[in-house]
């Protein structure tokens, strides 16, 4: 089991800064990923953890240890990469054994590391196959036995089911899942830009942006409440929607008109003092409701993209507006072309100022 302390860790080249300010606690036993747009830092991070870059500033601890200067071998972390890195001539035996042959264990040793890998991760039938013998999937399975022999304290994944396709992704996902399951007592950080893998995989979720950390959270608490319009986009798909307005009613409950028409309401509180306030209302599409009454929303269907168990409807919009996107239960193909109005439930009505959820400013 390993605590993992980052305290102010910055990363740069030269005059540019990629990352500043990293402050995080990592407890024994979690699975976090790391998430953000490309070119965030997430990867740059995880190598940083690894020992693989140069911390810049500030300090790494692993159970209470300083490890900013000591060598990647001696942190008791292993990593998945991206790509498999599997030795093509040797088997996948040999290819899991080799980092325990290297150290010099018995031979006894690398054996009952190597089948008790591979039974956890349902290879025993493969061992002695070369990796061109082996599915996608299969070889990112080897990559991981070759990371569970060591026994590491702290295993770091670097993307590692991008190069799959699709169905190998949910099948890999899933077994990545049930290794966490069978090992609870192993810390485990997680680099993805899939937020599938991230909302099903993740203890808790690391939002990077902007260079910082934008928030950090169970995938529930991000997904219900997003402490930014970033964070409100970036978790969930589609984007959760954000329209313009003003606030023309306080108290427990808040009223805003909309810039382009619509009343939404929303239970975030408000006080009299924002009366007037310039606000953006965030619904995400899955909480949009089709209503004959006063609704959030009114405009033409312009696409229909009908997926069976849901259908998403984009509505035309004004050139340099935000495209509007409601996900209706069931087939809704008929809606093209017509005028729909759009409600939502005040408690799904998110309220943002300067970019900013009010329940946290």
């Amino acid at each position: 089991m390993a605590d993992l302390t980052l305290r102010g860790i910055a990363k740069s080249y030269g005059e540019v800064k990629i990352l500043s300010d990293i402050n995080l606690d990592i407890k024994a036993g979690e699975l976090i990923v790391f998430v953000g747009p490309s070119g965030c830092g997430k990867s740059t991070l995880l190598r940083m953890i690894a020992g693989l870059e140069r911390i810049s500033g500030g300090e790494l601890h692993i159970d209470a240890q300083h490890m900013n200067d000591v060598p990647p071998a001696q942190r008791g972390i292993a990593m998945v990469f991206q790509s498999y890195a599997l030795y093509p001539h040797m088997t996948v035996r040999d290819n899991m054994a080799f980092a325990l042959k290297i150290a010099k264990k018995s031979a006894q040793e690398i054996e009952d590391a190597v089948q008790n890998a591979a039974r956890i991760l349902q290879l025993t039938p493969y061992l002695d196959r070369l990796p061109k013998a082996l599915s996608g999937g299969q070889r990112q399975r080897v990559a991981i036995g070759r990371a569970i022999v060591r026994d590491p304290k702290v295993y770091l994944f670097d993307e590692p089911l991008s190069n799959l396709d699709a169905a190998l992704r949910v099948a890999t996902r899933i077994e990545i899942a049930q290794l966490k399951e069978a090992m609870p007592e192993r810390t485990m950080i997680y680099v993805t830009h899939d937020q599938v893998e991230a909302m099903t995989l993740a203890s808790r979720i690391v939002v990077l942006a902007g260079g910082g950390i934008a928030q950090v959270g169970t995938p529930l608490e991000l997904y219900e409440r997003p402490e930014t319009e970033f964070v409100a986009q970036f978790i969930g798909s589609p984007a959760m929607n954000l329209l313009p307005g003003e606030v023309i009613e306080t108290g427990a409950q808040t009223t805003v008109k909309l810039t382009g028409g619509g009343i939404a309401r929303s239970h975030v509180p408000t006080r009299p003092a924002d009366l007037g306030l310039r606000v953006n209302i965030g619904v995400r599409p899955e909480d949009f409701q089709p209503t004959t009454g006063e609704g959030v929303f009114t405009g033409q269907v312009d696409i229909v993209e009908a997926l069976g168990e849901v259908t998403l409807l984009y509505f035309s919009h004004a050139k340099d507006a935000p495209a509007m996107i409601a996900k209706l239960p069931g087939i809704h193909a008929d809606l093209r072309h017509r005028q729909v109005t759009l409600g939502a439930d005040p408690s799904r009505v998110h309220l943002f100022h300067a970019g900013r959820s009010l329940l946290y400013r």
